[in-house]
């Protein structure tokens, strides 16, 4: 295939250089008038002749190389209708203080961000926003297919980036207005929470209603066990006691509500068994029109001129050399 296929009309240029070169070569030799050309009936044109007309061949090679080199030859490795697997999918996750503990080694926090790392990785056709909550919301990343770009955004949370609480309701509702703007068929939002809802403006019962009214599915993770758990800061200069609770009732209810599934985590495996299930719950089909990738070949052809034009030289300066 040629991006510029209109280049090759270049090739009308051989029309002028070939008459050009037939009326130089008949009328640049000497000629000398006699009675009858019986006595060189015999004689043959020099092998040289044969050479000169073989290096005009050579110019028009590497013109003609130069040529379909400029048309951009390409060749499209796959261009392809297949259908795939492709939903919205925005992660609520919980960035509160108590998500320190150390029950999930090394902390809740790290086993969730790496759950959700490799969650983002295997969902290669979906749109996937993030959403992270404590004592009030943020939205880090909007719907978007750029996995890297998502990956490190995951990377990048921290705890206390945030005043401190566990605004549930709050966090699902930024999830709702990021799915809104969704076009697949198939919404979800995955919320990691490992407390109760103590703050923020929204309700969870009103959030889940209002994903229920447009459509969204809600799967809700209970992360860590209930009771007193062991809190390290960040720099690892101190450590406190805290309680926690992990309100699985209101977590049962939302999940029920919006016909998504209720998980409980109280150690690392079982949070990745439930991203893993949660992955194969969370499909629907899509078809897709992609071409993977684009080759230029134009490189073969300008090598190709390259050497004609090089052994027209050599040979034009060496064995057809003229002497002055």
């Amino acid at each position: 295939m040629l991006k510029h296929p209109y280049i090759l009309l270049l090739f009308l240029l051989y029309v002028p250089l070939i008459a050009w070169y037939i009326w130089k070569w008949r009328n640049s030799n000497p000629a000398i008038g006699v009675s009858s050309v019986r006595a060189f009936r015999k004689v043959r044109n020099s092998w040289k002749v044969y050479l000169m007309h073989f290096c005009f061949a050579l110019q028009l090679i590497a013109i003609g190389g130069i040529i379909v080199a400029l048309a951009r030859p390409q060749t499209h490795d796959s261009h392809s209708t297949s259908r795939v697997e492709g939903t919205d999918i925005v992660l609520a996750m919980d960035i509160s203080s108590s998500m320190l503990a150390t029950d999930l080694k090394p902390t809740r926090f790290d086993v969730a961000k790496e759950v959700a790392q490799k969650f983002v990785n295997q969902r290669t056709d979906d749109n996937i926003g993030l959403v992270v909550f404590s004592g009030e919301t943020l939205s880090l990343m909007p719907l978007t297919n750029d996995k890297p770009a998502l990956i490190n955004a995951i990377s990048a949370i921290k705890t206390g980036m945030l005043n401190d609480g566990t605004a549930i309701g709050d966090g699902l509702s930024s999830a709702v207005n990021r799915l809104t703007s969704g076009k697949a068929k198939s919404k979800s939002i995955i919320l990691l929470t490992d407390g109760t809802n103590n703050a923020g403006d929204v309700a969870p019962s009103t959030a889940a209603q209002i994903a229920k009214e447009k459509g969204i599915k809600i799967y809700t993770i209970g992360v860590g066990t209930n009771g007193s758990i062991q809190i390290t800061d960040p720099y690892g200069f101190s450590t406190t006691t805290m309680e926690t609770k992990i309100d699985e009732s209101a977590l049962k209810q939302i999940a029920s509500l919006t016909n998504g599934k209720y998980f409980r985590a109280t150690d690392a495996k079982m949070l990745r068994d439930i991203f893993e299930e949660i992955n194969a719950l969370e499909k629907t089909t899509l078809d897709v029109n992609r071409i993977v990738q684009t080759e230029e070949n134009f490189m073969p052809w300008i090598v190709l001129a390259l050497c004609a034009l090089g052994l027209q030289l050599l040979l034009r300066y060496t064995i057809l050399r003229r002497i002055p």
